[in-house]
């Protein structure tokens, strides 16, 4: 289906008017009449270009130092008016039908992002009026008028336009476009007044509003979601690029990502960020199952593998360093990967993974802090919104709070430990030591069950524990698992505390020569 109405009459106002002569060039090519505002007109006027301004067009001159221009009845009019149902009034009152609008806006964000010293006086006079009406009139009448706010539709249509020939469904195409442009123009005025307001500063400090509107775009289409019958798409931040992290990597080989590998490599990244030194995080089904603080990238990676090589076949790799070619080598000989991130890779050690085709590779650059401050949780029909688990180690913080002390050794395994248990599901057991993993209990629903699991890998492994550190996500309710690992000659733990039985547990800890710390800080992860 499409609309016969012969193409006549062009309203074009721009702010940004780089495609300007190029399109009006086109319009007037099809013999189109061009009606502009004052700026518009000057531009194309001192480039040869015919064009009729709007305050000849309705005798009413631009007034209040150009606030208002095209709030006329007879532009508007020109612009809603039923080419059929208002003929005769459109004649009555010398309405020339509008059959094009092209519009851009004042630049607001942009004006903000650049002065953002100024008074808000200075700033609201970027707030546009007479374009929005304009969108929005047009986009109301899309049977009759062509709404264009981008110059890629404008290309689009143009190009494929014969005897005038549009179709209804690239109108409305044209017209969901534009709604889309008023309503994130406005969104920015919005945002910009919320985080300017000082009538109630409660607002403004307030990281739970009473209403959450999200905005992000679609960076690409997955492979499939959690499973293979579930589509997938991943979303990332509309306007932000943040280096270090997964959101604004790019993939440099391998084939397309799932759900799954970028849920994974989240984890990895931001669990293997915590490190000064050169580190590798494995992550297998959202936990590590494999981490390393090292002297160089090669020996972290290694050290991380050996700690649970069955568990790492098939997962995600990532590193806080550059990629060189003997970790390349090591990689390719050691496992199977689906997922390899990391800041940089040298171009040799590329072209060395690129002999398995397979590998995903993803590239953060540079890695920062992370400055989230929400996390998001999808449930039924809600959300569940809190503050990231942003929590920074402080040494002074901590409770030593048995009779023997830790050594520092056993401190510097105890913080490295503590921060790699912060990455797995709870109920979660850490066993590290040497600032490696030895073996990870998580995901489990009793806290005793977790430490049999990482005594069960553990032992199964051959890895002898005696001298290494536990790590606990949160407190132990019982003296129990304490008796566990003084079974498996665990020297020092690490744990929140907290529990209504921490006396019974530091007696047991006592008893059995255990150093054991407590960080007054709970790191669960559902």
């Amino acid at each position: 289906m499409s609309s016969n109405n012969i193409l006549k009459n062009a309203l074009i106002s721009l702010s940004n008017k780089k495609h300007l002569l190029e399109m009006s060039k086109i319009l007037l090519q099809k013999k189109i009449n061009l009606f502009s505002t004052g700026g518009t007109a000057k531009f194309l006027k001192s480039n040869n270009i015919p064009v009729v301004q709007l305050s000849e067009y309705t005798n009413v001159p631009e007034i209040m130092d150009g606030r208002l221009k095209t709030m006329h009845f007879k532009i508007i009019a020109g612009i809603l008016g039923r080419r059929k149902k208002d003929k005769k009034i459109m004649k009555l009152y010398n309405i020339i039908p509008i059959d094009i609008v092209i519009i851009n806006f004042y630049p607001f964000k942009e004006k903000i992002n650049f002065k953002k010293e100024k008074e808000i006086e200075e700033i609201i006079q970027n707030i546009d009026i007479g374009g929005p009406t304009l969108v929005r009139s047009a986009a109301k009448n899309y049977k009759d008028v062509l709404i264009i706010v981008d110059f890629s539709d404008f290309k689009l249509i143009f190009n494929s336009i014969k005897n005038n020939d549009i179709s209804l469904e690239k109108r409305f195409y044209l017209a969901t476009k534009a709604f889309q442009y008023t309503s994130h123009y406005e969104k920015n005025i919005k945002n910009y007044f919320l985080k300017n307001n000082t009538f109630n500063a409660d607002i403004k400090k307030n990281l739970f509003p009473d209403k959450i509107e999200l905005n992000f775009k679609k960076k690409q289409n997955l492979r499939y979601g959690e499973n293979q019958h579930q589509k997938s798409a991943w979303y990332i931040k509309n306007n932000i690029f943040d280096s270090g992290v997964i959101s604004s990597s790019y993939q440099v080989n391998g084939k397309k990502l799932s759900y799954n590998n970028i849920s994974d490599a989240d984890i990895a990244l931001e669990c293997v960020k915590q490190f000064l030194n050169p580190a590798c995080v494995i992550v297998k089904h959202g936990n590590p199952c494999g981490a390393s603080e090292s002297i160089s990238t090669i020996n972290a990676y290694i050290s991380a593998y050996k700690s649970d090589p069955i568990s790492a076949f098939g997962g995600v790799i990532a590193f806080n360093t550059k990629i060189d070619e003997k970790t390349a080598i090591k990689i390719i000989q050691k496992q199977f990967v689906e997922v390899i991130i990391a800041p940089e890779i040298n171009k040799n050690a590329l072209k060395i993974l690129k002999e398995k085709q397979n590998i995903r590779i993803l590239i953060v650059g540079k890695i920062k802090k992370n400055n989230e401050k929400l996390d998001f949780k999808k449930i039924t029909n809600g959300l569940l919104l809190q503050e990231y688990d942003n929590s920074i180690i402080n040494i002074n913080k901590f409770n030593f709070i048995t009779n023997r002390k830790p050594t520092n050794n056993e401190l510097q395994d105890a913080i490295f430990c503590w921060k790699v248990v912060k990455y797995a599901k709870s109920n979660a057991i850490l066993y590290g030591l040497n600032k490696t993993t030895i073996s990870i209990g998580s995901g489990q629903t009793s806290r005793v069950d977790a430490t049999n699991l990482a005594n069960i890998k553990a032992k199964n492994r051959g890895f002898n524990i005696k001298g290494a550190v536990m790590a606990s996500d949160a407190f132990f309710p019982f003296k129990d698992g304490v008796e566990k690992a003084a079974d498996m000659g665990i020297c020092c733990i690490i744990q929140p505390g907290g529990s209504i039985r921490d006396e019974e547990v530091i007696e047991c800890a006592n008893k059995n020569n255990i150093a054991m710390i407590f960080t007054q800080i709970r790191h669960f992860k559902h």
